[in-house]
C-alpha cells in the first residue's frame, strides 16, 4: 500500500472504505466534503449563470435524460457514487450531475450574453511534460482550472472491497478524478482537456468524468487502454497512463464515436497541453496551448528539475505555463517518478517548493 508525507498544507485527504456499495463511499465523501461542495456549488459561475438556467428550459431535458440514462446504464456503481455524494452533502441532485456533465453539457447552452464566456470554465488547461529514457522516467503535470476551483479541490483514498485503494485529486461534489490519480496496482493517469468543435461532440453520450473514475481501477496498461477508448464518449480527451510495473507512459488521446490515438512517450520529451497533437480531429483553436507549447519548446528538458522549471515557468504575461489567474489557476503540480515508485503533489510554483505529498507507489504484497 500507499504511503505519504504531509507537510501541512491547504489540501485534505479523506481515506474512505471499504465500503458496502458505492452509494456508501459517494455518501461519505459528501458528508466530509459537505461544507466545500456547497461552496463551490455556490460560487461556481459556469453552474450558476449557465447550466443551471439552461436546465430549467424544455430545451434541455431531452439531453439530461439521454445523459442519465446513458451512463447510469454504462456505469451502475458511479452513478450510486454521485447519487450518494449529493445525498451525503445536502445538495441538489440535480446540480451535482451539472458539475459532472458541464464539458457535455456547455456546448449546447445558448451563448445569450456577449460577456457569457468570461465564467465559461469549458477551456480548463492543462500542461503535461513525460519522457521514458535509460535515465529517467518521468511524467509531471499542472493541473489547471478556473480560479473558483481554488479552495475546492481535495484527496480521496478510496479502499473498494477488492482490496485495491486508489488515490485520486478531486473537484468538490464531482467524481475522482477529473485531473489525476493512481491506484495500488501501480496505475497512474493525468489528463488534459482538448477542445474539440462542434460536429465533433456527440450529444448525451458517455461523460469524461465516469470514463477517469473507471480509470482509476485499471488493473493493468492493457485495461486502462480498454477503459479509456471503448466508451462511447460525448467529447474527447487527452489520457496519460503511466505504469510503473512496466516503466510505460502512453498518452491516448481520444473523440467521439470510438476514435483514438496512441503515443508511446519514449526518449523525446513529450509536451502535452490542450490540444489534440496526433488524433485528426476538428479541434478549436486555442492559443494558450500553442503559447506553452511554443514556450515549452524552448526550455531545457534533461532532467526532472528541469521538468519543475518548465512547468513552473511564467515568462510569458499572457499565456504563462504556471497560472496564478485572473480567470485561470494551477492548482497543484503532480509528479510520477516510475523509478522513485512516487507520486508527489506541489501546491505552489514547483520550480520554488516542496512537495506537500510524496506517495509510495511500491506494491508490497
Amino acid at each position: 500500500m500507499e504511503s505519504n508525507n504531509v507537510k501541512g498544507k491547504n489540501l485534505e485527504i479523506f481515506e474512505v472504505g471499504p465500503c458496502k456499495n458505492a452509494y456508501q463511499m459517494g455518501f461519505l465523501i459528501g458528508q466530509r466534503f459537505s461544507k466545500m461542495i456547497k461552496s463551490r456549488l455556490a460560487t461556481d459561475l459556469t453552474l450558476q449563470n449557465q447550466l443551471l438556467p439552461f436546465a430549467q428550459t424544455p430545451k434541455s431535458q431531452p439531453l439530461l435524460q439521454s445523459l442519465a440514462i446513458t451512463n447510469k446504464k454504462k456505469f451502475p456503481e458511479y452513478w450510486d457514487e454521485l447519487l450518494g455524494t449529493a445525498d451525503g452533502s445536502g445538495s441538489p441532485f440535480l446540480e451535482i450531475m451539472l458539475l459532472n456533465f458541464r464539458k457535455e453539457i456547455l456546448p449546447f447552452v445558448p451563448q445569450t450574453t456577449v460577456d457569457s464566456k468570461n465564467d465559461d470554465d469549458t477551456n480548463d488547461d492543462c500542461s503535461d511534460i513525460l519522457l521514458v529514457s535509460d535515465s529517467m522516467a518521468v511524467a509531471a503535470h499542472n493541473e489547471d482550472a478556473n480560479v473558483a476551483l481554488v479552495g475546492h479541490t481535495y484527496l480521496i483514498k478510496g479502499i473498494l472491497s477488492n482490496g485495491i485503494s486508489f488515490t485520486a485529486y478531486t473537484y468538490a461534489g464531482e467524481l475522482p478524478s477529473c485531473a489525476f490519480g493512481f491506484n495500488s496496482l501501480g496505475m497512474a493517469f493525468t489528463l488534459n482537456s482538448v477542445p474539440p468543435t462542434e460536429e465533433e461532440i456527440v450529444a448525451g453520450a458517455i461523460g469524461r468524468n465516469f470514463v477517469s473514475r473507471d480509470l482509476l481501477e485499471a488493473q493493468s496498461i492493457d485495461d486502462a487502454l480498454k477503459k479509456v477508448h471503448s466508451p462511447e464518449v460525448s467529447i474527447g480527451h487527452s489520457y496519460n497512463v503511466i505504469d510503473i510495473r512496466t516503466r510505460r507512459i502512453l498518452n491516448i488521446e481520444t473523440a467521439s464515436r470510438n476514435r483514438y490515438s496512441i503515443r508511446e512517450v519514449g526518449t523525446e520529451p513529450f509536451f502535452h497541453a490542450n490540444m489534440y497533437l496526433h488524433l485528426h480531429v476538428q479541434q478549436a483553436h486555442d492559443d494558450n496551448s500553442l503559447c506553452r507549447g511554443e514556450r515549452a519548446a524552448l526550455l531545457p528538458k534533461r532532467s526532472k528539475s528541469d521538468f519543475l522549471s518548465l512547468l513552473g515557468n511564467n515568462k510569458d504575461a499572457k499565456y504563462p505555463i504556471y497560472m496564478t489567474g485572473p480567470l485561470l489557476y494551477t492548482l497543484c503540480t503532480a509528479v510520477i517518478d516510475l523509478d522513485e515508485q512516487t507520486f508527489s503533489i506541489m501546491e505552489g510554483n514547483p520550480k520554488e517548493t516542496e512537495a506537500s505529498f510524496v506517495f509510495s507507489m511500491s506494491s508490497r504484497q
